[in-house]
């Protein structure tokens, strides 16, 4: 029987830098993994830490990772070649067939577009599968946006709002909050339109409210509720809300029981 809790070293094949901060790892892996889901990273004397699925392919899993903690800092020491553990993948992952044949509207902030990337990714490359995709992308500036390359893509394929907070003097592109651009949605068919939301807390709430507002049902909303989880397999209790277990029954939710979980 497989011990759940025993990880697996796992090669670094590409590091790709977005940020001076945000790197994403490419990490040798076989196995079923969904958009969504997380694992465990580990470095031995530093700790582990959640980290969500950015990517998938056949034989690889990435890691978009922030350098903002002792493990996440540990692990922007290791490259091309070098190793760390990982176990997972954990909890519960967007599920394509959920979205297909919709008007499906994406919006992520900042960070928040790496676990929802490979619905994105999915539907701009199988686009006879949705019947409209929308991409809202908020960051805090120019300079902190992440795959760059996949937006060249993305811009050629999908509809894109792609917006920062703050901006230069001379910037061409959209500025403000991802909110902003909510109302004016070109929504014909609100039945057949459906919602992911990733990021912050606090721009999921809004971001939420602007949606309601366009009379979309709770049910056609989902939204990623990553918090405080640790173990992964729902032993030590530490991202419990009430009887919900984040890292077992999310991090993705439907809104209709997303929107319970306030700590």
């Amino acid at each position: 029987m497989k011990n759940e809790y025993i990880p697996q070293l796992s090669k670094i094949r590409e590091v790709i830098k977005h940020t001076e901060t945000e790197y994403t790892f490419r990490m040798e892996f076989k196995g079923d993994v969904k958009p969504g889901q997380f694992f465990e990273v580990s470095i031995p004397k530093y700790g582990e830490a959640p980290i969500s699925v950015s990517g998938i392919s056949e034989n690889t899993v990435d890691f978009t990772i922030r350098k903002v903690g002792k493990v996440t800092n540990e692990i922007f020491e290791n490259y091309v070649g070098d190793s760390f553990f990982i176990r997972g993948p954990y909890g519960n992952g967007f599920d394509v067939d959920n979205y297909k044949g919709k008007n499906l509207v994406v919006i992520a902030g900042g960070t928040g577009l790496s676990p929802v990337r490979g619905v994105v990714e999915y539907f701009a490359r199988h686009k006879e599968e949705v019947d409209n995709l929308t991409l809202i992308a908020g960051f805090k500036s120019p300079d902190d946006v992440l795959f760059k390359e996949d937006f060249d893509f993305w811009n050629e394929t999908i509809d894109v709002i792609m917006t920062v907070d703050g901006a230069p003097e001379g910037y061409e592109g959209h500025v403000g909050m991802v909110t902003k651009y909510i109302p004016d949605l070109p929504i014909a068919d609100t039945e057949n339109t459906v919602f992911i939301c990733v990021g912050p807390p606090v721009m999921i709430k809004f971001t939420v409210m602007e949606i309601l507002k366009r009379g979309i049902e709770e049910k056609n909303i989902w939204i990623s509720h990553e918090r405080k989880m640790c173990c992964g397999l729902g032993k030590c209790g530490h991202c419990k809300i009430g009887s919900t277990y984040v890292c077992l029954d999310g991090p993705v939710f439907n809104y209709v029981d997303g929107k319970n979980l306030i700590d």
